[in-house]
């Protein structure tokens, strides 16, 4: 007798749209779950090396002394934000719509929608046609697409750092791990290579949800295939990879030595700003300093000079800094000396 009452005034689309919403709205709660400890990891472990030395690269090549611990508090505020657009994206899919065939509810009473939304911890759309709109779901995919874009980012730092010529951190090598089944020698970044090329698959999976958006008239199903493939394996994917990288970054080797050595490697050259400003405090013009500190700059890149002893040497420079404020330029610390600052403006 019950029977009567299934489908009534419905469209397959209101039952299945409104289960998508609730599926995505449980998936973005347990990526949620995983990017807080995630966070958590990233912020134990930036603490650990707030003060640990490293240079800060720009294009590739040593810029100025940064420390280790700052570079994992930044990964763990892009994190913090990937958590807010979740959030944010977790609300635009907690949806649900029980309008009937083109979303004027003729065969079904809008109450009955409510009700149902209601008892699901959904909200009733405004406004649908045959189906809820794809601008939502591609808000959730494209989310998603930024968290993995956001663990590439960090697995490809790792990978850059476990480089042989850089080494200064690695992911963890157990004993009997093998990294090569022909080069026994070899401690490779395979988990961060991993995360890597899964992100990518979810930017794929964003350009598909994006493709989505656009429907014939009130509806048609050109979306409906795509969404079983790019929904399940976003946010399956999105969940491997934060436990993935999570156990990357606690149980990460960090070599300070060989920061520091890694640091020293240009000869002092990564002071050329502090030179560069001390002329200028003198009441050097800008661009006159520049060039006397970077035809130095060059003696050592170009012919392996010693920087300082040319910056000492140099007629121009010595004439308005003493030895003494030279030697004050090369002092790594006064680069760190802003440090607990910064980390003073998140909660650890």
């Amino acid at each position: 007798e019950d029977s009567k009452y299934i489908h009534k005034g419905l469209t397959s689309s209101d039952v299945k749209d409104t289960a998508y919403c609730i599926m995505m709205r449980d998936a973005a709660a347990i990526i949620l779950d995983d990017l807080r400890a995630f966070r958590t990891v990233l912020r134990r472990r930036a603490d650990e090396f707030r003060h640990t030395p490293c240079i800060g690269r720009t294009h590739g090549i040593h810029a100025e002394p940064m420390t280790f611990g700052l570079k994992m508090l930044l990964w763990s505020a892009e994190i913090e934000r990937d958590i807010e657009r979740l959030t944010r994206a977790q609300e635009t899919v907690s949806v649900g719509k029980l309008s009937g065939a083109v979303g004027t509810y003729s065969n079904i009473d809008p109450r009955i929608e409510e009700l149902t939304c209601k008892r699901l911890g959904l909200t009733p759309v405004r406004l649908a046609t045959q189906v809820i709109q794809r601008d939502r779901h591609a808000e959730f995919v494209t989310t998603l697409a930024i968290i993995a874009g956001t663990m590439e980012k960090i697995a490809t730092e790792i990978r850059n750092l476990q480089r042989t010529d850089i080494r200064e951190a690695e992911e963890f090598f157990k004993a009997g791990q093998k990294g090569s089944s022909a080069m026994p020698h070899k401690r490779n970044p395979i988990n961060c290579e991993r995360v890597s090329g899964m992100a990518r698959l979810v930017r794929g999976n964003a350009v598909a949800a994006l493709e989505d958006m656009t429907l014939w008239h009130e509806r048609d199903i050109s979306h409906s295939s795509v969404e079983r493939v790019i929904l399940p394996d976003a946010t399956i994917n999105v969940d491997y990879c934060l436990h993935k990288l999570t156990g990357i970054v606690d149980k990460l080797l960090v070599y300070p030595d060989a920061m520091l050595h890694n640091m020293n490697r240009t000869g002092g050259l990564i002071y050329s700003q502090r030179i560069l400003t001390a002329l200028v405090n003198k009441g050097i013009l800008r661009q006159t300093a520049y060039v006397w500190v970077q035809r130095n700059a060059m003696k050592r890149w170009l012919e392996k000079e010693d920087f300082r002893t040319n910056v000492e040497k140099d007629a121009d420079i010595s004439a308005h800094l003493t030895k003494e404020e030279i030697d004050a330029c090369f002092d790594y610390t006064y680069f760190l000396r802003h440090v607990d600052s910064i980390f003073a403006r998140f909660d650890l």
